[in-house]
C-alpha cells in the first residue's frame, strides 16, 4: 500500500491528485495521511524521520520514504504508466518534465519567497522588498501559464491529466493568497475550474478540504 503525507493546499497536493488518477486507472488504492503544517507536525520526530527536511510531500513505499515532488511523481508515472500521467514519447516526456521541473524550481521558490519572507531577509523593510519584487515575479509566471493554459486541449498534455495541470491549480490558489486577484488571468481560471471537475482533481479536493479561490480583497 502507497501512503501519502500531505499537507492541505501544499504542492502535495500534485502527486495526491496522481494518486486519485493512478487509482481510478488501475485500482490501486493509497493511504493519505494529513500533515497539519500550521500546527508544526512536520517538524515531529517521527516526521523528521521520514523526510529530515520537514516538508510534505513523503510517499512511503513498502516502508520506505521517497521525497522531492519531482522523485515521487516519476516513480509513481513509471510504477503506474497506465494512468498516463507523464507522456510515453520520450520526447514528449523531456518536454513535459521540463515544464515540471521549471514549476518546481523557479515558480515555487517565488511564491515561497513572498509567504515566507522571513527566511531571505531580516530587517523589515528588506522583507517589504523582497515580498514586493517576488510578487511582480510570480505574476509574470503565472502570465506564462495562462499563456500555455490556452493551449490546453482539455488538458495541459492534450487529452490526458497530467501532474502539471495538477501544479498550475495550486499556483492559481497560492496567487489568491499573494493577494493576486484570479479574475486578472480569465483564462487560467477558466481552465483550473474545468480542471477542478476532473474526478481524480476533485476528489483530491475533496479529501483536503480546499477552495479554488483563496483571493480576499482589501
Amino acid at each position: 500500500m502507497l501512503k501519502l503525507y500531505y499537507g492541505s493546499g501544499a504542492c502535495s497536493f500534485v502527486p495526491h491528485v496522481g494518486l486519485e488518477a493512478i487509482k481510478a486507472a488501475s485500482g490501486e488504492g493509497f493511504e493519505a495521511q494529513p500533515v497539519k503544517l500550521h500546527k508544526g507536525e512536520q517538524q515531529t520526530p517521527e516526521y523528521l524521520a521520514l523526510n529530515p527536511l520537514g516538508l510534505v510531500p513523503v510517499l512511503v513505499v513498502d516502508g520506505q520514504a521517497l521525497n522531492q515532488i519531482l522523485a515521487i511523481c516519476d516513480y509513481l508515472d513509471r510504477r503506474f504508466p497506465q494512468a498516463g500521467l507523464l507522456p510515453v514519447d520520450s520526447w514528449a516526456r523531456a518536454q513535459a518534465i521540463s515544464t515540471f521541473a521549471w514549476m518546481n524550481n523557479t515558480v515555487h521558490p517565488t511564491f515561497t519567497h513572498i509567504f515566507r519572507t522571513q527566511k531571505f531577509a531580516d530587517d523589515e523593510a528588506a522583507q517589504a522588498e523582497v515580498r514586493r519584487k517576488a510578487k511582480d515575479t510570480f505574476r509574470a509566471q503565472l502570465e506564462r501559464i495562462q499563456g500555455i493554459t490556452e493551449k490546453a486541449a482539455p488538458y495541459l498534455l492534450g487529452n490526458k491529466l497530467s501532474f502539471i495541470d495538477a501544479y498550475a491549480l495550486v499556483f492559481l490558489r497560492w496567487a489568491g493568497m499573494a493577494g493576486i486577484d484570479p479574475a486578472g488571468l480569465p483564462g487560467y481560471q477558466a481552465y483550473v475550474r474545468n480542471l477542478a471537475e476532473s474526478p481524480p482533481v476533485a476528489a483530491a479536493i475533496a479529501r483536503e478540504g480546499i477552495k479554488l479561490d483563496t483571493y480576499q480583497p482589501k
